[in-house]
């Protein structure tokens, strides 16, 4: 835990030495796109490096045929993709088997993030991705990996009273499911912007039995005003305050916010603690995709040349 003292004796620093492990965490991100963002990106190939996986979220209203064109536009250029299978947006278990089965035969996808998703009423009876490992569908198509959601400061439309007792129960139930079955399985975050919370989270659930890998949700470079909205929309916890003191200091109201300091210190507690369930990036492409990928390409060439 001394660590964690180390990180907040050093938030109001601007970190600017090379860190050890900042090229490994960074390196073999993922990246979240919609049909809607993908579709102004004319080469996702001169974008991207080869083999990023791509999550494609499935936003209210889109449907399942801009979804899966867009997943086999990216597959055939050679990406791993991963669309989000929304419970709350899919009626029943019949409409969940033909989006499975659209997905394979139409852009060969493999991999899926399953989850409760935003609504807050869900429109049928489905409403966990629970209820989607149950199924047992995933396997029976041919599906090789599954994401599933980490909240790692909690998520009050699970647990309304703040805490985590069924978002805890959730991740032991899914625990036992890749013990028993062939799936690749791991994490995947809300993006937050405090190393402590994550890093407390991360051990917590490790304690208590899970060893699923954690990809960690970060927001790429953006309009700090963009960012806040983005994040009260999305529930980000505590670690929002950071963004609130961001936006007192004028002279950083009209930077753009980038998330080096979070990345630098999972670096710094990755380093010394390899053990971490912690191990890579997924980037919220919050101020657009083009924008997103050339800062990680720069990160890389900085720490390269460092």
């Amino acid at each position: 835990m001394a660590l964690l003292g180390l990180l907040k004796d050093k938030q109001d620093e601007e970190l600017v030495e090379p860190v050890a492990g900042l090229s490994d965490l960074t390196s073999g991100y993922s990246i979240e796109v919609t049909p809607r963002t993908a579709a102004k990106i004319s080469d996702f190939k001169t974008l991207l490096p080869r083999g990023t996986r791509v999550y494609i979220a499935h936003v209210e209203g889109t449907s399942i045929t801009e979804m899966a064109e867009t997943a086999k536009r990216l597959s055939t250029d050679g990406f791993p993709v991963m669309p989000h299978f929304p419970a709350r947006m899919i009626p029943n278990v019949a409409t969940l088997e033909d989006w499975i089965k659209r997905y394979r035969g139409e852009a060969g996808v493999d991999q899926a993030l399953l989850l409760g998703g935003g609504l807050r009423k869900p429109v049928g009876n489905l409403e966990s991705s629970m209820q989607f490992i149950e199924s047992g569908l995933f396997d029976r198509h041919g599906f090789k990996r599954l994401h599933v959601a980490g909240h790692p400061e909690g998520n009050r439309d699970i647990d309304s009273d703040g805490g985590y007792r069924i978002v805890d129960e959730a991740l032991k139930f899914k625990q036992a499911y890749c013990e028993r079955s062939d799936a690749e399985m791991a994490i995947v975050t809300q993006f937050a912007f405090d190393a402590r919370p994550i890093i407390a989270w991360a051990e917590r659930i490790a304690a208590f039995g899970v060893k699923l890998p954690i990809h960690l949700g970060v927001a790429g470079p953006t309009k700090l005003q963009t960012l806040i909205k983005f994040a009260i929309a999305c529930g980000v916890g505590p670690s929002l305050s950071v963004l609130q003191k961001r936006a007192r200091d004028f002279s950083k109201l009209l930077v753009p916010y980038e998330p080096v300091e979070i990345l630098r210190d999972i670096a710094v507690y990755k380093a010394a603690h390899p053990e971490s369930l912690i191990q890579q990036i997924h980037l919220f492409p919050l101020g657009g995709i083009g924008a997103s990928a050339a800062w990680m390409s720069e990160q890389q060439r900085s720490v390269s040349v460092a």
